[in-house]
């Protein structure tokens, strides 16, 4: 119980919880004892409340000021409430009553008031009528057209008011009456413009006729209509005579004499009778457009007829571009004077009624159907020309070499693009536009093949000379970029739902393509000039070198005919995209033929090997310098020339692939266990051919090198060992195919035009592909042969072909069932070489020869 005492409050609580008083009363085991006096005392606590509660509502229900009596007086309010609302409207009703009664009058005076005024108004109205009428009859017959416009306006105003009273007879025959008078008044006026026109008196008559048109206003649109119809078929007779019912006169050949006629005519209407119409009825665009609608007609029947010939011969095609021509300016200039005309109108239905018609199209809608054949012809022409610029010179005669110069037929071309296009999007703007798109990508790409890639690809021993290579780099570029702005310009005129299938973007990557083969002729023109220094390297004994000196000899005639040969052509390749793109390649071309000319210089000793890495190292410097040559400051001299960062760290990169090699072969045989060991450590591959590589080239015998295999093999299995070695060493595994090791692999430039997969995959990949070998150097007379030998091939494989494929692949070049595929790889190969310029920061396609340095 003392629990229950301490917390009072706690049995008011919302949540009350009796679990937690028992758990104070019954703490312990021993207070369960104390059960039944809990029970009790609960009990009797119960019982006492109940009582206490009892006797409250006893109190509160029959005690003074109780609720039941506080009820009872708030009925007998509400009682006596609702008694003085109904008499409040009883009384209301009896007042509504008695205005009602007193106001009856006033509403009957009102009434009649109303109704004595609204006859008043209709006599009046009636009487303004009836001698409105009257002397509306009265001016017709004296033909009074002034007065009776203005008159009619008043007559027909207030014939509308009268129109609910039709039942009545006198009010119907006036009906009947204004109605034949408008009747009368139309014929009566077109009957004077037709007698006016016929004896030729409308200049007398020219008052009267103004005058009469206001009453044609009056009248309404469909009179109107009428007497613009009757003149426009009036003016027009004579074309209709003159140029349907003869076959000479309506020709195509006689178009001019169409237009002609019709200014003639215009003329004639603007100086003298145009001024009898209300500007608003815009007479003079009615009446042309009523002319084209009868010469779209006539043009329809005339082609129709002229495909149907029995003799097979079509419509001349030059003939047809001569007419849609004249017929587009004749359109133009309809478009123009019209457009211009001032819309101001008398009467609000006019003004608001806006010129919705265009003379664009009006006519040359007939000539569409038939446009096939002028982009038929427009594809013949561009076949005659692509031989044509094939055969002839790259630049006219009268024109000098320049380092920005673009062979002579590209501008041509780009010409005849423009304009071509230029005249189809006025002819056409839906899918004869697509067709032509299509022809011009069509031939954008025999253009790179036939004309630009044939030029690569001519005969001799010096191939094509180094400013034709560069005349085909600046067209190509000239090419890739405008490629990409005819596109934007035939997507903005073409239909927007076929602006989707206008795609060139594959003509932009042939031109890149051809670009990149540009690039890698030039790279092969510096090649060949450095023969004499990898022959002098192949012929130092290098077996029997006993110290490391200075640089080799042949390192500094190498370097000297490198240089002299890149400044030459560095100083003709105008954009910086271009000059760094044949500096990273001809690094990549040189670092392959090094390595190609050590496999040919075995056996190479532990010295021959530290002279050779000497060697690298100095070319490697002085390879970096290469830039030095494009755009030379005057005020710089080249020893002071700092090349960007991006292409020292490319050099050495490429460069620095040859170390493993060079290293490992430093090593002395003996104790073989350190030869193993440097192979392990700078080849780190698992390959036991590639091992054996390595002992061939330093010339170790044959009964030698079971041991030093037998080594190799523990190591490389040993513990810690396996994890870290690859498969196969990208550096050695191409380097030597034989299984005597005596031939080598494909050239150095054989791989960059034979080989794009390759190529993509960056320059360490190029450079150990090509370690293949050297024996099958890449002249620059058969570079264009290889492309497309390499087309031809897939471009997907590595390795020297024979010779009756190379003969085929010359054959072959030019013929049609393959120009699908060699383009098609063309155009990976601009893909990949825009890749690989632009990792460079180099970017395609701006026209001032700019470029990110890095």
């Amino acid at each position: 119980m003392n629990g229950i005492a301490s917390e009072p409050l706690s049995l008011d609580a919302a949540y009350y919880d009796p679990i937690q008083h028992l758990n104070i009363l019954f703490s312990h085991p021993s207070t369960v004892s104390s059960i039944s006096a809990v029970s009790s005392t609960l009990q009797s606590r119960h019982n006492d409340i109940s009582a206490e509660i009892s006797s409250l509502q006893t109190a509160q229900a029959y005690g003074p000021d109780s609720a039941l009596e506080r009820m009872q007086s708030a009925q007998d309010e509400l009682a006596g409430l609702f008694k003085k609302i109904e008499t409040v409207r009883s009384r209301a009703i009896q007042t509504e009553q008695n205005i009602t009664s007193m106001t009856a009058d006033i509403k009957r005076l009102d009434g009649t008031k109303r109704n004595l005024t609204l006859s008043m108004t209709a006599l009046k109205r009636l009487q303004m009528l009836t001698t409105a009428y009257e002397q509306l009859r009265a001016l017709a017959k004296t033909r009074q057209y002034r007065e009776c416009a203005s008159l009619l306006q008043a007559v027909l105003q207030l014939m509308r008011h009268f129109n609910s009273y039709r039942s009545i007879d006198q009010i119907a025959t006036l009906s009947r009456g204004v109605g034949e008078l408008q009747r009368e008044l139309l014929e009566q006026v077109c009957e004077d413009f037709e007698i006016a026109f016929a004896k030729g008196e409308a200049g007398t008559m020219k008052a009267t006729l103004v005058d009469a048109c206001g009453v044609m206003d009056a009248l309404g649109e469909n009179a109107r209509a009428r007497l613009v119809t009757w003149y426009v078929n009036t003016e027009l007779r004579e074309y209709r005579q003159v140029f349907r019912g003869n076959d000479e006169a309506g020709s195509l050949d006689n178009i001019g004499r169409r237009y002609a006629w019709f200014k003639r005519m215009m003329k004639g209407h603007e100086e003298e009778r145009a001024a009898m119409f209300p500007p608003h009825w815009r007479v003079g665009e009615t009446l042309a457009m009523a002319f084209c609608d009868g010469t779209r007609d006539d043009y329809k029947g005339i082609l129709e007829k002229s495909m149907r010939k029995m003799d097979g011969a079509k419509i001349d095609v030059n003939l047809l571009l001569s007419c849609l021509q004249e017929t587009l300016d004749f359109e133009q200039t309809l478009e123009r004077r019209f457009s211009i005309e001032p819309r101001a109108s008398i009467d609000t239905l006019s003004s608001a009624d806006e010129r919705i018609q265009s003379f664009n199209g009006s006519v040359s809608v007939a000539f569409e159907p038939y446009l096939s054949l002028w982009v038929e012809s427009q594809d013949k022409a561009l076949a005659t020309m692509i031989p044509k610029y094939k055969n002839q010179p790259l630049l006219p005669s009268d024109e000098e070499f320049s380092p920005q110069a673009v062979i002579s037929s590209a501008i041509e071309l780009f010409h005849f693009y423009k304009l071509t296009l230029s005249q189809c999007a006025k002819l056409s703007t839906s899918d004869r536009l697509l067709d032509l798109a299509k022809i011009l990508a069509k031939y954008l790409d025999e253009y790179a093949q036939q004309v630009l890639l044939a030029i690569l690809q001519r005969p001799g021993q010096a191939g094509a000379s180094l400013q034709d290579v560069v005349l085909v780099l600046n067209t190509a570029d000239f090419w890739h970029a405008n490629t990409g702005q005819l596109e934007e310009n035939i997507r903005k005129r073409i239909d927007n739902d076929l602006v989707a299938k206008v795609d060139l973007s594959s003509q932009a990557d042939a031109f890149l393509g051809v670009a990149s083969a540009a690039v890698i002729a030039l790279v092969n023109k510096v090649e060949a000039n450095c023969e004499g220094a990898w022959r002098e390297m192949k012929n130092t004994n290098w077996s029997k070198m006993e110290s490391v000196g200075d640089q080799s000899s042949y390192v500094g005639e190498l370097v000297s005919h490198v240089n002299s040969k890149a400044e030459e052509i560095l100083a003709v390749v105008v954009k910086q995209q271009y000059a760094r793109a044949f500096a990273d390649k001809l690094v990549e071309h040189l670092a392959s033929a090094y390595i190609n000319t050590i496999v040919q210089c075995r056996p190479i000793c532990e010295v021959g090997a530290e002279q050779m890495l000497l060697d690298k190292y100095v070319l490697t410097k002085a390879l970096e310098n290469l830039l030095s040559h494009h755009n030379p400051s005057s005020s710089q001299p080249p020893q002071q020339h700092v090349p960007p960062s991006s292409f020292t760290k490319r050099v050495n990169a490429t460069m620095t692939r040859i170390d493993p090699l060079l290293k490992t072969l430093q090593v002395r045989p003996s104790p073989p266990e350190g030869l193993v060991q440097a192979y392990l450590i700078h080849i780190a591959d698992r390959s036991d051919t590639n091992f054996r590589k390595v002992l061939e080239l330093k010339g170790i015998r044959k009964q030698d090198q079971g041991h030093l295999m037998e080594l190799f093999s523990i190591h490389r299995d040993g513990p810690g060992a396996g994890a870290k070695l690859a498969a196969q060493s990208p550096l050695l595994t191409p380097l030597m195919n034989a299984p005597g090791m005596g031939g080598v692999g494909v050239g150095t430039s054989n791989l960059n035009l034979m080989s794009i997969d390759r190529l993509t995959s960056g320059s360490g990949a190029a450079l150990s592909t090509a370690a293949q070998g050297a024996a099958s150097r890449f002249d620059a007379a058969s570079l264009g042969e290889k492309l497309l030998n390499a087309a031809r091939d897939g471009v997907e494989r590595i390795g020297t072909p024979a010779a009756h494929e190379l003969a085929q692949g010359g054959a072959g070049g030019a013929a049609g069932n393959n120009a699908a595929s060699i383009n098609e790889n063309l155009k990976n190969f601009g893909k990949f070489f825009r890749r690989d310029i632009g990792g460079l920061g180099a970017r395609f396609g701006k026209r001032d020869g700019s470029a990110d340095e890095h």
